[in-house]
């Protein structure tokens, strides 16, 4: 008599759990700086995001990856405080769903399932999602001592300074500024993007090439493009949604290029349109969807590099 083997819950892999251990101190930080609401939505975005997913892969007779947890993770960083909670269930759920497991599971969807998530309702709830902000806790013990800091209408330190006004360096650096939950503090994104790269789960080819082209536009139009209201390469660089998406979302393993080759061009690609969306377009953060359309050319990035620079075989 066959017997059927049992399929585990979840499926835990060791660099999912590696960028989870990058991910918690920017979750410490948020609720440090913007409440206790920033884990209550944490937890109500993993528990959406992990049932969206058992739903398919009873289907497809497979566990649930353990990369939804980054997945659920990163879209609460990416999300405003003053958000409701039922709204970023819905985005979510939907990122999950069309983001990842219609494709067909874990390893095989073609854009970012986070940046879906928030895209979908980046649109559908703009008012929600970029009309107010929250004035972050600071000192002792901060955001520790209660549910959420206190909305305003105030606008994120990009918007600040595309305006004229100064926010100083070291609030940009450690996140005592207004913004979503997880990308205030550049120098938490960067140690944790920094441990990534170390332990080889981020492509440092990606990250030097979308870094290097965002900040030789920006230098071009801050200088002498002529282009209005153009911060400059170092304040665009701090501010915004870049540091984290250059460092978790741009280099995802599965949405980005395989060939060397293809990495530098899809790194370039991404810097390039997260300068001109933020500049020319209606949309103050353009990181989300320069990712999303450098997710939608990396299969024939890859395809081309492997068409006409073929590896070479190598002698056993």
């Amino acid at each position: 008599m066959a017997v059927s083997k049992q399929i585990p819950l979840v499926k835990w892999q060791l660099p999912m759990k590696r960028v989870l251990y990058a991910l918690a101190p920017l979750v410490l930080a948020s609720v440090y700086f913007f409440g206790w609401k920033s884990l209550i939505m944490l937890v109500a975005v993993n528990l959406a995001g992990f049932f969206a997913e058992y739903l398919f892969a009873r289907y497809y007779k497979e566990p649930v990856s353990s990369s939804v947890f980054v997945t659920n993770t990163l879209f609460m960083l990416i999300l405003p405080p003053t958000l409701p909670i039922w709204m970023g269930v819905v985005g979510i759920i939907f990122g999950v769903v069309f983001g990842k497991m219609v494709f067909g599971g874990f390893g095989k969807n073609v854009f970012n399932p986070a940046l879906v998530g928030r895209a979908f309702i980046y649109i559908n709830f703009g008012l929600q999602m970029t009309g107010r902000w929250s004035k972050p806790f600071s000192g002792f013990p901060g955001g520790f001592a209660a549910y959420a800091a206190d909305a305003t209408t105030g606008a994120t330190p990009m918007k600040i300074m595309a305006e004229g006004g100064q926010v100083e360096w070291g609030k940009l650096l450690f996140g005592n500024t207004s913004g979503c939950f997880g990308e205030t503090s550049v120098l938490l994104i960067v140690i944790g993007g920094l441990y990534l790269i170390w332990r080889k789960h981020a492509s440092w080819k990606i990250v030097i090439s979308c870094l290097l082209s965002f900040l030789a536009l920006q230098s071009l139009l801050f200088w002498g493009g002529g282009a209005e209201k153009i911060l400059s390469p170092v304040q665009a660089m701090l501010s915004g949604g870049f540091m984290l998406g250059l460092l978790f979302m741009a280099t995802d393993p599965i949405t980005a290029p395989k060939r060397d080759g293809a990495k530098y061009v899809y790194g370039i690609l991404i810097g390039v349109l997260t300068v001109i969306i933020r500049t020319y377009s209606v949309w103050a953060e353009g990181m989300m969807f320069a990712i999303l359309l450098a997710n939608m050319f990396a299969p024939i990035t890859d395809f081309a590099f492997n068409e006409y620079f073929p590896k070479k075989a190598t002698r056993k």
